[in-house]
């Protein structure tokens, strides 16, 4: 067999001409004819690519025979490889009488399988086999990427996401040619994966709530929810990524980000007694203490089972976000910087941090880092640094050499909200798929020589706000990273250079087929709306929508769930009750709407609670409508936040909350809304739902208050956002 295909891959290389670069499609020649799928077509491999032509069998439902090697054969090869190839290059050539994929790696060769799966009907992405006569024009495709690091990070321990839905994630990043899966398998929260010589590590720290030590802090209140990885399922999704040219790469998040292994394990924390009180009896420590010599041996038993575990070069240990407050009140962290001569508590972390290279080592591993374990310099360049605060922290890290992925919150941070009402944060940004796509490595300021240290792209999915959007299912994840990760992977690939024009007119016309057929409920960019208001007094204005998608335009009007189907202009003289989006398949846009539905009026009023007020964030911050104010400790049953108002308040709709804008975390997790006309007597005219409440007052209201029914939320405080009040119109 390899003979034979050696023999055809000397056949097909004869003549080959280099045409200009296309970033989508690398050095393409067209050629006359086309190669022609039908019940005889069959796939045949070298030894090396068997997992290869199993996969590729699977969207093309074609038999792999490796006796045959004549007409109507796609073959997979290994080719040899020249001294300055990229490992994962490959050669796609299609003649009238068979197709060759050749890489000098199983990754080369995985890339021009995709590229050949690009070049056929959409509906192949649904692997249910090629129509028979299914045609692919002749020609040959070389291309090679301009990273060899193409990652995403998906965040498993805030939100459990389990063995299924990781290959499910594996596939849709394979098609993409992402090549690098980052696995955040601890943090707070969750504990996702077996240690087999600390069982109790996944058995109890990976689920939170209920009668686990581990609070819920991000919701499934009144369920104890999680999951873990055991040993052999995570072997098992390994061997599954690396059929489809992705490497996993764990991360354990030390030393910070360890309040769920320190609930289970106390002794970890440094040697203060903590202050509970705000918590409800909580111990909301995070940090491992540095000083304590036993936690390096517990650590040497985690790590030493990562390192056996995984394959991977690099294992992540974290290093980001340390509340070193704790290390500062420590005894015996401040007699070991008195002993070492330190002077700045980040130099505890250099030596933690250095602690954990050493581990790595013993075991034939290097340490991945976020990018505040290299702010001093003082950290092995050994390491690999993951650039996530700021493009800022990204130069700086490539100027001080590390070898670094740009992964930079306000480009590939794929949790941030895509416009302002829609889900997700918006501390580093608010951002769409144009503006990953409009990444730039010269206007961000890289010189040439911080370039040398970039290793590649990663985009990131933190998981925090997922559990609060039935994480059982794909919706939000998909709607939150595609196509932001279309982007990044063309980026990552090939670059920029066609412009945005060019890349969204592909995406619409040629990626969005394929994103439905592979089953993605990726987000559609939203209609525009505008508003025509009437010329006369009681007349009805026009609604005009359009889509430059080019996709159907739905409506909702409020106070009903029948969906109307946009056939033209919409009379009205009530603009603000009309919601319109868009869909195509899986896909669906954000709702869009006349800004009179946004609208909003700030009303003076006085916020008082219960629970005590912040120094740091104090009232005024959210009844002068400026910001978040937040209370002197966690919420308890009967505890109440009151809202007074001036004047008498006429509104059509007020919405409370409590916590983070899109993160249910610091709320009141279960209670009620009340409302009072005089400012003296209360009804109950609401349910908290996520730590909000919606009210819809038919006459003026004086006070509103919410009541807390709940012990505590897992953390040190409730955080009360400014009141949204919609006007009457």
């Amino acid at each position: 067999m390899k003979r034979l295909l050696t023999l055809l891959c000397a056949a097909l290389c004869g003549g080959l001409l280099l045409a200009s670069a296309q970033p989508a499609d690398g050095h393409r020649i067209s050629r006359p004819g086309s190669f022609t799928f039908g019940p005889a077509t069959t796939i045949a491999a070298d030894a090396a690519l068997e997992p290869l032509a199993r996969y590729l069998a699977g969207y093309l439902g074609c038999a792999i025979r490796n006796d045959v090697t004549g007409d109507g054969v796609v073959a997979l090869t290994l080719d040899a490889a020249s001294d300055d190839a990229s490992p994962e290059a490959y050669r796609l050539e299609i003649t009238p009488e068979h197709i060759r994929i050749g890489g000098c790696t199983y990754g080369g060769a995985f890339n021009g399988v995709q590229a050949l799966l690009r070049l056929l009907p959409p509906a192949v992405y649904a692997r249910q086999g090629l129509a028979s006569g299914t045609e692919v024009a002749c020609g040959v495709i070389e291309d090679a990427p301009r990273f060899a690091y193409r990652g995403m990070m998906l965040d498993v321990a805030r939100t459990w996401v389990g063995p299924a839905g990781v290959m499910r994630y594996i596939d849709l990043l394979a098609c993409h040619n992402i090549n690098k899966l980052h696995l955040h398998l601890s943090d707070d929260e969750g504990w996702r994966i077996e240690i087999r010589s600390h069982p109790e590590l996944a058995e109890v720290g990976g689920f939170r709530g209920g009668d686990s030590p581990v609070k819920a802090v991000y919701g499934k209140w009144s369920e104890k929810y999680g999951g873990y990885f055991t040993q052999e399922e995570m072997r098992g999704l390994i061997r599954y990524a690396a059929e489809r040219n992705i490497e996993i790469i764990p991360e354990i998040d030390l030393p910070g980000h360890s309040r769920n292994i320190a609930s289970l394990h106390p002794e970890i924390r440094c040697n203060y007694p903590p202050d509970t009180v705000s918590t409800n009896g909580y111990d909301y420590r995070s940090a491992w203490c540095v000083a304590r010599e036993e936690n390096y041996r517990l650590l040497e038993d985690i790590l030493g089972e990562i390192c056996e575990l995984f394959p991977s070069e690099y294992i992540h240990v974290g290093g980001d976000e340390v509340d070193m407050s704790q290390w500062k009140r420590c005894p015996d962290c401040q007699a070991l910087m008195r002993q070492r001569g330190m002077n700045d508590p980040h130099q505890l972390e250099d030596l933690f941090m250095e602690r954990m290279a050493a581990i790595l080592a013993r075991h034939g591993k290097r340490p991945a880092v976020w990018n505040e374990a290299v702010r001093t310099g003082g950290f092995t360049r050994e390491s690999r640094v993951h650039g996530w605060e700021s493009v800022k922290a990204c130069l700086d890290a490539t100027a001080k050499g590390y070898q670094t992925i740009v992964m930079p919150g306000e480009y590939f941070y794929f949790d941030m909200r895509q416009t302002p009402r829609e889900d997700g944060h918006d501390w580093a940004a608010v951002f769409d798929a144009r503006k990953v796509y409009g990444f730039d490595f010269a206007r961000a300021g890289f010189s040439a020589e911080q370039l040398r240290h970039v290793v590649g792209l990663s985009g990131a999915f933190w998981s925090e706000a997922y559990v609060s959007h039935e994480p059982e299912k794909p919706d939000y994840l998909d709607y939150m990273t595609f196509p932001r990760i279309c982007a990044l992977a063309r980026i990552a690939w090939s670059g920029n250079d066609e412009g945005w024009d060019a890349y969204y007119r592909e995406l619409k016309e040629q990626h969005y087929p394929r994103m439905a057929a592979m089953g993605i409920r990726f987000r559609l960019f939203p209609p525009k709306v505008a508003y025509a208001a009437p010329k006369a007094a009681g007349g009805s204005g026009v609604l005009t929508v359009t889509s430059e998608e080019g996709t159907e335009v739905f409506y909702l009007v409020d106070g009903s769930d029948r969906e109307h189907r946009y056939t033209g202009p919409v009379r009205t003289d009530q603009p603000w009750k009309y919601r319109f989006y868009t869909r195509y398949g899986t896909a669906r846009s954000p709702y869009a709407a006349d800004d009179s539905r946004w609208r909003t009026i700030r009303p003076a009023l006085v916020i008082e609670t219960s629970m005590g007020e912040s120094e740091r964030f104090p009232y005024t911050n959210a009844s002068t409508y400026r910001g978040l104010a937040r209370t002197r400790r966690a919420c308890r049953q009967q505890d109440w936040i009151l809202y007074t108002f001036e004047k008498p308040v006429t509104c059509r709709e007020m919405f409370l909350q409590t916590g983070n804008r899109q993160l249910p975390k610091t709320i009141i997790t279960t209670g009620y809304a009340e409302v009072s006309y005089d400012g003296a007597r209360f009804e109950r005219a609401a349910e908290l739902e996520k730590g909000s409440a919606t009210l819809r007052p038919e006459r003026p209201v004086k006070a509103v208050r919410i009541v807390s029914t709940c012990d505590d939320n897992g953390t040190p405080y409730v955080t009360i956002q400014p009141p949204q009040v919609l006007p009457r119109l």
